[in-house]
């Protein structure tokens, strides 16, 4: 039969029969309640801390010693009787003044050095000369420094508060940077985008993932710093911040509300990068699809 020929064959009919839904199995399964609980993420983290809470008490309990490990309850007492009497928020209160301080001279001396790293290659140079050479010092070891320029104050804190804010931002924000895609950057010289617009409408949003790293780790570090700081000195104008409530209390062998001290310290952290952090990364980074 020749290929003309096979093609005038006329097709055999085609039977379709209908197969029910139920023939193919489970198509879409409904989430049993605990698959529903379990895809919420703050009832895991609340899960967690629960955990730990417990295990915190238990262990106290075996100890039994409240000069050694209070329990989770005792801290709490007493973290409630700090609150009630205002002291703990006093002094909560002069470390977070210190700090926004600092953060903010961070953020801003870093801004300035990442615009210049990007304007030339020299200063690109320079940022990563600076930073290879001062983000390896620990900033509690510019502190003997610190109180020889600035004294025994507010002033010191904030010098090594800038320490370590400034060249984890600088460095998270300048290779932010140098990782937008050559794309993104012909789409902007194309549109005809140049200097700050190019930058606010290019560079940061593609770099925004980079640079909202850089300050969360910028913040852990001025937190961290700060309370270090006050543990060695803390006491400006008469008045010191947690650390130096941690300190004070631990001369007194006060040791529950030095675990008090000590957990507003934690749940200040917690606050900070759930409340503050995960609001501003919901709104930028997975809400541009950057970020899953």
């Amino acid at each position: 039969m020749s290929s003309k020929d096979a093609m005038l064959v006329p097709r055999p009919e085609i039977h379709r029969h209908l197969v029910g839904s139920e023939a193919f199995g489970v198509i879409e399964k409904p989430l049993s309640t605990f698959e529903r609980l379990y895809n919420i993420g703050a009832l895991r983290k609340a899960v967690i801390l629960v955990v730990l809470a417990v295990v915190w008490e238990v262990w106290g309990r075996i100890l039994n010693n409240d000069l050694l490990f209070p329990t989770f309850l005792a801290t709490n007492i007493a973290f409630i009787k700090g609150i009630a009497s205002g002291e703990l928020l006093i002094k909560l209160w002069a470390s977070l003044k210190v700090l926004f301080s600092g953060y903010a001279i961070g953020i801003l001396l870093a801004a300035l050095l990442t615009a210049a790293s990007i304007a030339s290659r020299v200063g690109t140079d320079f940022l990563e000369t600076l930073t290879a050479m001062f983000n390896p010092l620990p900033a509690i070891a510019l502190l003997p420094i610190a109180l020889i320029w600035f004294g025994l104050g507010n002033g010191s804190l904030i010098f090594v508060l800038v320490h370590s804010v400034l060249w984890s931002v600088a460095l998270n924000t300048h290779s932010g940077f140098l990782a937008v895609s050559d794309t993104l950057r012909m789409v902007g010289k194309n549109c005809g985008l140049g200097g700050f617009a190019y930058v606010s409408k290019i560079l940061v949003p593609a770099a925004f993932p980079s640079i909202l790293t850089g300050l969360k780790i910028g913040w852990a570090f001025a937190w961290r710093t700060l309370i270090a700081s006050e543990l060695v000195f803390g006491v400006s104008s008469g008045s010191g911040g947690l650390g130096w409530y941690i300190y004070e209390n631990k001369n007194q062998l006060e040791i529950t509300n030095v675990f008090a001290g000590l957990f507003m310290v934690i749940l200040i952290g917690l606050v900070v990068e759930n409340l503050i952090f995960r609001v501003i990364e919901n709104r930028t980074v997975r809400k541009w699809g950057m970020q899953h």
